[in-house]
């Protein structure tokens, strides 16, 4: 588990709404990294498959599909990704 220091500057009602919401907390802030990290890789998604929608030519078959799966898997197992 790696340690990371952060400093934040926010408005003071801001910083006394957090604290009072319990969101300034190491799991708290853990919890809204995970969920931002997570937001993204869907919107990722979504924006790949605007991308594909547009593309001209025969779909993929069940079998480019899941080649392809098994391509992001292994790349993702290579780097770390997902890791807890």
């Amino acid at each position: 588990m790696s340690s990371v220091e952060l400093k934040l500057k926010l408005p003071d009602d801001l910083a006394e709404e957090a604290r009072a919401a319990g969101l300034l907390t190491p799991q708290a802030i853990e919890r809204l990294l995970r969920e931002e990290v997570r937001r993204r890789a869907v919107s990722g998604l979504f924006a790949a498959a605007d991308r594909l929608a547009t593309e001209e030519g025969p779909p993929l078959t069940e079998a480019e599909v899941d080649a392809e799966i098994q391509a992001v898997r292994a790349s993702r197992r290579a780097s770390g990704a997902g890791r807890r």
